[in-house]
């Protein structure tokens, strides 16, 4: 068993603390990104309703001069009065490409967030190192490689589509789970319980990192579709725009598309999860299934994003109903890594608490 390097534990949780604070300043540049967009894109609708009113008069005067034998002919015709954007005009596009348009704030979150994941990964890095092994043997390390997967995944996804609207929310993600790592779950470093010393604690464990990471973002998808659902219903009744910086993000169709695409892909991904964790439990309690908590929660988590799959699928379930199941999966995966390993006792309790 190799030694523990305290002093490299030390490095990671300096590492940790640096990408910490880099991510706060990443989601305040985000945050302002979607700020500045509302204000910039109602001044660029009110200078079109300026010029509309403007023609308005124009064609008006026209008429006067015209006489009211002419008024009905070419002019009247030639005219398109607008009242405003359409709803269709007052989201993003749906394809989320990158567009013309240079969003200096979005510019700096990602650059700032793609700084604070190669420090965020020197300190998983230092901690393995530190440890002599992989960097998951309690809610400590999980939730700290885990914030490093999900920022990782989500820039990632930036290379083929503009999903820079979700950098407010998966970067503030990031952020929760390092604070809540280093506040509630802090341990040090030190060797694996016995249970752990195993291969498959890297198959086992990497799958399921990497799906939650997806599940993240589909999740922050989801809140964001039914929010521009509620507001493109707004819209359509011709009510105030309340919330205007949605404009940046997809109309809530493609929202939901495309988040059903990456569930899609991270079930598939829990699915290998819970069988890989079923063998690993029989080398090493010698039973596939014991009904331990851990085991039940993450078969709930299975449960609940295979009806929403087939529901959406086979039962047309599509609209808010589908975003509020893939909401209560995500809920149910953040209660099995919080609170099954730190409230309910089982043969999964590695919290390290």
């Amino acid at each position: 068993m190799p030694a523990i390097n305290e002093t490299l534990g030390q490095y990671s949780e300096l590492f940790m603390l640096l990408a910490a604070g880099t991510y706060t300043i990443a989601f305040l540049a985000f945050l302002w990104d979607l700020a500045k967009s509302s204000k910039t894109l109602r001044a660029v609708d009110l200078k079109a309703a300026a010029g509309s009113t403007t023609q308005k008069v124009a064609v008006a005067a026209g008429r006067i001069g015209l006489g009211a034998s002419d008024a009905a002919g070419p002019a009247d015709r030639g005219e398109r009065p607008t009242s405003g954007p359409t709803v269709a005009e007052s989201t993003a596009a749906g394809d989320m490409k990158y567009a013309g348009e240079r969003r200096a704030a979005a510019r700096v979150g990602v650059a700032l967030t793609v700084l604070g994941v190669l420090i965020h990964g020197a300190g998983v890095l230092t901690r393995a190192l530190g440890a002599g092994r992989v960097p998951w043997g309690n809610m400590y390390e999980f939730l700290t490689t885990g914030a490093f997967v999900a920022v990782a995944v989500f820039l990632i996804a930036l290379i083929r589509r503009d999903l820079r609207f979700l950098g407010t929310f998966v970067v503030g993600l990031g952020i929760i789970m390092l604070v809540a790592a280093s506040v509630a779950f802090w341990t040090p470093v030190g060797h694996l319980v016995p249970a752990l010393q195993s291969y498959w604690l890297i198959i086992h464990v990497s799958i399921a990192v990497l799906s939650s990471a997806l599940f993240t973002l589909t999740f922050a998808m989801s809140a964001l579709q039914l929010l521009q659902s509620y507001r493109q219903k707004n819209l359509a009744a011709g009510r105030a725009d309340n919330l205007a910086f949605l404009r940046v993000v997809p109309n809530a169709l493609s929202l939901e598309n495309l988040s059903y695409r990456i569930n899609t892909v991270a079930f598939v991904g829990w699915t290998f999860t819970l069988m890989f964790g079923a063998i690993w439990a029989e080398k090493a309690w010698g039973r596939f299934w014991g009904w331990d908590p851990k085991e039940v929660w993450t078969f709930v988590i299975w449960v609940v994003y295979a009806g929403y799959l087939h529901a959406r699928a086979t039962r047309g379930w599509t609209g808010t109903r589908a975003a509020w199941l893939s909401i209560v999966g995500y809920a149910c995966v953040i209660i099995n890594f919080t609170l099954v390993n730190t409230v309910f006792n089982g043969l999964h309790s590695y919290s390290g608490l």
